[in-house]
């Protein structure tokens, strides 16, 4: 059986996110071996979930889809980066490089709400046809993964899928309906020309140097109130109105998650003087 790498297959959920400092190919890197899931090469193995999340500590960001932000954005901020065409949304939970503020350094996840990102893994499905099929992987270096039966078996003694494991699969093909359902939401958004680029400024405590986050984008209010009325009650009938409100509140967190590193009073505001309040 051949490893599947990045460079063979795009772990979907990642592919064609690029942003202002929230280092993509580090959340690729969370997944040190992706293998490919088969009942020859992993008959005898189990996993052993748990709530460490230390293999994501060095990730300051991760990708959302709309189903999530009811419950994230009463904890995260969640903002939309990416390349025209390919905008998706993101919880941000660090100000820096290799920074994770939401996960301590035992592996604690500080937050009520747990990303589907950071609970599908260590799986997660591959293509290597731009989605026209799916192969699961599991990552194999995860801590979790033994042959000592600890855990919940990925098949049975002959051979077949076990319970937890058709429940993997219909978890992750769950979340990539949900992430395919957030970029036709996305663009969208592009499309009603909303989104305007964003910048979030704070001086760390101890520093007299001010930080600057740029390269993300939030929801213009005043751009949304300009919509045409059909526009609009487009976007309340497909529940796109309740996800950009909970963005919009979301941006609150940025002070929550600021204050984790001892700032007083942070500032978010959009460049070219639009101030996201």
């Amino acid at each position: 059986m051949t490893e599947v790498t990045k460079q063979q297959a795009k772990l979907l959920g990642y592919k064609n996110i690029k942003s202002w400092g929230f280092n993509v190919s580090k959340q690729l890197l969370i997944y040190t071996r992706a293998q490919a899931v088969n009942s020859q090469r992993h008959r005898e193995w189990s996993v052993k979930a748990g709530d460490n999340y230390a293999f994501a500590k060095d990730v300051n960001s991760m990708p959302l889809t709309g189903v999530e932000f009811v419950a994230a954005a009463s904890e995260y901020p969640i903002v939309f980066a990416g390349e025209p065409g390919k905008i998706m949304p993101l919880v941000v939970m660090g100000v820096r490089d290799q920074e994770n503020l939401y996960i301590d350094a035992d592996g604690k996840l500080d937050a009520q709400y747990v990303p589907a990102f950071l609970r599908r893994y260590p799986f997660v499905f591959s293509s290597q046809d731009d989605g026209k099929n799916f192969t699961l992987c599991i990552d194999e270096t995860f801590d979790g993964c033994n042959q000592d039966n600890v855990g919940e078996r990925l098949f049975d003694a002959e051979g077949e899928k076990t319970q937890y494991l058709n429940s993997v699969l219909e978890f992750l093909k769950e979340y990539q309906l949900h992430f395919t359902r957030t970029q036709a939401f996305c663009k969208k958004l592009e499309e009603l020309e909303l989104l305007e680029p964003m910048g979030a400024q704070f001086t760390p405590a101890g520093s007299d140097q001010k930080i600057t986050l740029t390269g993300f984008s939030a929801i213009n209010r005043q751009k949304l109130k300009a919509l045409p009325a059909q526009e609009l009650e487009q976007l309340v009938k497909n529940d796109g109105m309740e996800l950009i409100f909970l963005h919009l509140q979301s941006l609150r967190n940025f002070n929550v998650m600021l204050g984790k590193v001892g700032v007083e009073e942070p500032s978010a505001e959009q460049e070219d003087a639009v101030v996201v309040e």
